[in-house]
């Protein structure tokens, strides 16, 4: 399953899924140096960061404010 890193507040990460549930998850239980807007991918319990997936998704979203704001 994926999740999006929607905030990180003292020492958890609020995520949410592609269906908009959302999960509370230690930052301890993460890879090092996620950040707000990262594409997490879970599997057995175990959290990996999808690199691939954060960057289409970013290129998505500064097109979009550049569509709105450019």
């Amino acid at each position: 399953m994926k999740y999006i890193i929607d905030r990180l507040e003292e020492g958890l990460a609020i995520c949410e899924t592609e269906a908009r549930e959302r999960i509370t998850v230690p930052v301890s239980h993460l890879p090092e140096n996620v950040k707000e807007g990262d594409v997490l991918q879970a599997e057995d319990g175990l959290f990996s960061l999808d690199t691939e997936e954060t960057d289409k998704r970013r290129k998505e979203m500064k097109k979009k404010l550049m569509d709105l704001f450019g």
